[in-house]
Parts: C-alpha cells; sequence; structure tokens
C-alpha cells in the first residue's frame, strides 16, 4: 500500500474514533469547560510516563516548543467551544457545524502555509454552505447559538490544523501530542477565572471532581477517542492536504448522527431540513476525490486533533 492510501485509511480510522466524541461530551455531566480540563489532562498523564517523550522534548528548542505550545492553545479553545456547542445544542447538531472547517480551511491554508490558492477547493468549501443554512432551519430556535458556537470551533480548527501542518516534521507526534495539550490545559486553566467576561456561557468552576460515571467516560473520551487517533494523524496527514483531511472529517457526522439516534434519541429533535442539509454538506467528501487528483504538496501536513476531530476530537 502506497503511503497515500495507507493515510486515508489511517484518517478515516480517526474519524471513526471522533464520531464517539460527541456523543460522549452529551453523555459526561459535566459542563464544558471541566470536562475540556480532564480530557487533556489525562491524555497529558498518560504521555508523561513514556520515557520518549521527555527524550522528544529534550531534543526540541525552545522556539519550536514555544510554537507548539501556542497551537496547543487553539486546540484547547477548539475544544472548548466544540463541546460548548454540544452542550447547547445536542451532539448532531455540534458535530455537523464541524464541516464548515473546509469552508475555512480552503482561505486559511494558502496564506499559512504559503502555497497556490485553490479555486477547486474553495468552490468545494462553498457547497456546504447551503447545506448548513438547511442545518439552521431544521432545529429549534434554542439550539441556534450552539449553532454559531459551531462555526467559531470550525474556524479553530481550521487555524490549528493549517499551522500545525508546517511544523509536523519537526518534532516526535507522541511529544507534540503532549506538548499540545499540556499547554491547552494550561490555557483553560489561566482562562477559567475570566470566563464570566470572556465566554459567559462556558463560566463555572474548573476543578470539578467528575462522578464515578463521567470517570469512566472521560477515561474513554481521552484514550480512545483523543490520544490514539491525535496521534495518528500527526503521522497520516504527512502525505495528504490539510484540505483532503478537513473532507474526510466532514464524515464525523455520520457517525455521530447514527450514534445519537441510537443511543440518545436525538432523531426526535430534529427536522427532515436538518438531515437533507446533512447530506448536502456530506455530498463535498464524495465529490472531492472524482475531481483529480490533488495537488503536489510542498509542505508536509498534519492536523492537530480531530474533532474535527480531531485530532487532536
Amino acid at each position: 500500500m502506497n503511503p497515500t492510501s495507507k493515510a486515508q485509511l489511517q484518517i478515516h480510522f480517526c474519524v471513526l474514533l471522533w464520531g464517539f466524541t460527541a456523543i460522549l461530551g452529551k453523555l459526561i455531566t459535566l459542563p464544558a469547560l471541566p470536562l475540556v480540563w480532564w480530557r487533556m489532562l489525562i491524555v497529558v498523564a498518560a504521555l508523561a510516563l513514556l520515557p520518549r517523550v521527555w527524550r522528544g522534548l529534550r531534543a526540541m528548542s525552545p522556539r519550536l516548543m514555544l510554537a507548539y505550545a501556542g497551537i496547543g492553545a487553539l486546540v484547547a479553545l477548539h475544544w472548548l467551544t466544540f463541546y460548548g456547542a454540544i452542550k447547547l445544542s445536542n451532539a448532531s447538531v455540534g458535530a455537523t457545524c464541524m464541516a464548515l472547517g473546509t469552508v475555512f480551511v480552503a482561505m486559511i491554508e494558502p496564506w499559512l502555509t504559503r502555497t497556490r490558492f485553490s479555486k477547486r477547493e474553495l468552490a468545494l468549501g462553498l457547497m456546504v454552505l447551503p447545506g448548513v443554512v438547511l442545518v439552521v432551519g431544521g432545529v429549534p430556535a434554542g439550539m441556534r447559538v450552539g449553532i454559531a458556537v459551531g462555526a467559531i470551533s470550525a474556524l479553530l480548527v481550521a487555524l490549528f490544523g493549517s499551522l500545525n501542518k508546517r511544523l509536523v516534521e519537526h518534532g516526535d507526534p507522541l511529544t507534540v501530542t503532549a506538548l499540545e495539550l499540556g499547554a491547552g490545559t494550561l490555557t483553560l486553566t489561566l482562562l477559567a477565572p475570566l470566563m464570566p467576561l470572556l465566554f459567559p456561557a462556558f463560566a463555572g468552576p474548573l476543578l470539578v471532581v467528575p462522578s464515578g460515571h463521567d470517570i469512566a467516560l472521560l477515561l474513554g473520551l481521552a484514550l480512545a477517542c483523543t490520544l490514539l487517533p491525535f496521534t495518528l494523524s500527526l503521522v497520516a496527514l504527512r502525505h495528504m492536504s490539510a484540505f483532503a483531511q478537513q473532507l474526510a472529517v466532514n464524515l464525523e457526522p455520520v457517525y455521530a448522527i447514527v450514534l445519537a439516534a441510537l443511543l440518545l434519541g436525538e432523531q426526535r429533535e430534529l427536522t427532515t431540513t436538518f438531515y437533507v442539509g446533512v447530506v448536502i454538506i456530506l455530498a463535498a467528501v464524495f465529490v472531492h476525490p472524482l475531481l483529480g487528483k490533488p495537488r503536489r504538496l510542498q509542505h508536509p501536513e498534519v492536523l492537530g486533533t480531530a474533532e474535527a476531530k480531531g485530532a487532536a476530537d
């Protein structure tokens, strides 16, 4: 199997795992802020046990460490707004909003990576907009604030995904994951007292002790749906563009919506218009490969998360 095909399989496996993050985020009873804080802290604690991570940190320059830390702050804000969108609406809506990332990546990636602007990618990105309009019209009015927060989350994932790919070959994937999520944990810790002013909807205590039920779900969220796909995506996306990755991540709502219907009964909250919008959004995923091979890359590429997972949901 050639590296590109292998990367495609790897990223779709990551997307499948990220499909569970919206469901777990809905099932966990913690508010968005402590949920994301515990998620990141558990991953960092697990990685801190690996000597390979510490060797990678010692080999990294201070400037590079600072760059990864800055990206980690964007990852933390992405996850905060992602789970905020889920809490303000539901898992299906929150996951669907991530498809807006294709529009943002088409505009941001060429600017940040100094690559040629692609009209084809922008056109594919714009294809999702009618779907988003239908999605908004297909949810109750009380959930539309969640859609706005989800759009902000999609912008953040486009930013850190495009930034991360410029640095992917300069650090070990596990070390980069530990550094970024460690910086993200610290970012949320420092921002928590300011949340009533910055993001009133997310304000509340940070150091909430999870219940036994929440601890079990947090461990699954952190280890199976964060650590594994986050690190695997750092390896896989060396061989695909950030835009192609973001289109693949658009499959995440499919998994999330099916799981939400089976486990949470969310289909009763949404109209047919919502699902028509989802179909339009996901059509871009299947149109993209039919339009020809992507341009030859000038820079190595990476996804920092999934939730766009993800990778780093």
